[in-house]
């Protein structure tokens, strides 16, 4: 038996669960963090906010996507519990099922057919979740795993700005703003040459809209701080 070739498919469970984390957690709270600043707050009031923001926001993240996964497995679950109601009450439809799925994928009718029976009769749940559900183990559903993927990598990217606050000799919010924007250009490079994808436009998508983010949040911040 040849070995198995790797796909980036089986990384797109925790791969997007940690880069959804990073990029909340550098943008929700470095805006947050410059939202405070703006508001003429002492760095003291900045940086409390900022280890609120992380603890909040990485508990949160994996509430979320705990409930969020195991939803979906949930719907995995009743789906393979029907499929297999289906073929123990009448395999002779559900071979024609596979077959005709064969079919449409462009096999001849009868090598469909035969390889319809092959496969059904080795594992026929098994070959109506692959290719009547679309189902398989490496893109089905794992709360655990995008649970803690979120929560940790949340927390990783909330540190970024929240170390920037600390280490700053002045001018706080200038310097959350920057640390945060490089940081994400950088996770949305790394994040598309992981995935496969292009890396540039990546980037520069999240470092946008981080920046839109950043940019509302301070000026709220500023209404705020010319209001008290």
């Amino acid at each position: 038996m040849l070995p198995s070739e790797p796909h980036r498919t089986e990384r797109i469970g925790w791969l997007r669960a940690a880069v959804l984390g990073a990029n909340d957690g550098i943008i929700s709270t470095s805006s947050l963090m410059v939202g405070v600043a703006a508001a003429s707050s002492s760095r003291r009031d900045i940086v409390v906010a900022g280890v609120a923001g992380l603890v909040a926001g990485a508990l949160s993240m994996a509430a979320g996507e705990y409930v969020s996964v195991s939803s979906q497995a949930d719907t995995e679950r009743a789906e393979l519990d029907r499929e297999r109601k289906e073929l123990a009450e009448d395999p002779v439809f559900e071979l024609q099922e596979l077959t005709d799925i064969y079919i449409a994928r462009g096999l001849r009718p009868e090598l469909a057919g035969y390889v319809a029976k092959e496969l059904m009769a080795k594992d026929a749940l098994g070959a109506h979740v692959r290719d009547e559900l679309g189902l398989s183990d490496v893109l089905s559903a794992r709360p655990v795993q995008a649970a803690f993927a979120s929560a940790g990598s949340f927390a990783v990217g909330a540190a970024l700005p929240l170390a920037t606050a600390i280490l700053a000799p002045s001018n706080a919010s200038i310097a959350i703003a920057g640390a945060s924007l490089v940081s994400l250009f950088a996770l949305g490079a790394l994040s598309a040459v992981v995935g496969g994808a292009p890396p540039v436009y990546a980037a520069v998508r999240v470092t946008f809209w981080g920046a839109i983010a950043m940019g509302v949040t301070a000026a709220v911040g500023g209404l705020f701080g010319l209001a008290a």
